[in-house]
């Protein structure tokens, strides 16, 4: 019998190119159609793989989900770039390819963004999403995040209401 391994870890500047295709495929299947196209294309191909390798030398830290030797999807955290809100730490990013959706990996990529934002010595914790991303929303507040500010986000002339949700 094989055994499946699921890994949670920090990325490697070699996981570059599986990061890259991840971010493609999940931004188009999270964005088509709230993101006016045009912007969305070129956000997605400004990051390739030359942009993920430096990414995963940091100064945020990248977390890859990797299901087998796949790169599944990604997180990545920091500080937290909001100036005005008294949480110290950020949760940028999570993000997996859409046949990984939906069984856990997303919570589990979740849970150790959170465990280096501590080991860090932030305390709290802000994510943002679009108003109109419901799945998002909701996976959110099912890890007790509060919906408590407000923003707004430019893509190429079209400004979309973004959420960001607290954790204190």
């Amino acid at each position: 019998m094989k055994t499946l391994t699921i890994d949670i870890r920090r990325a490697d500047p070699e996981d570059a190119p599986a990061i890259s295709k991840a971010h493609r495929l999940s931004w188009q299947h999270t964005y088509a159609g709230l993101i006016p196209h045009r912007p969305l294309i070129k956000m997605i191909e400004r990051r390739g793989e030359r942009w993920w390798r430096i990414a995963s030398r940091g100064p945020a830290t990248l977390l890859v989900a990797d299901v087998a030797g796949e790169i599944a999807g990604y997180a990545t955290v920091g500080h937290n770039r909001a100036r005005g809100l008294s949480q110290e730490g950020e949760i940028y990013e999570i993000y997996l390819k859409p046949e990984y959706q939906g069984i856990g990996l997303g919570s589990r990529l979740f849970s150790e963004g959170r465990a280096v934002l501590s080991s860090l010595g932030y305390r709290g914790l802000v994510a943002w999403c679009l108003e109109d991303c419901d799945l998002t929303i909701r996976f959110l507040r099912n890890h007790g995040g509060l919906d408590a500010v407000e923003g707004a986000e430019d893509f190429g002339g079209a400004t979309l209401k973004k959420i960001g949700f607290l954790w204190n």
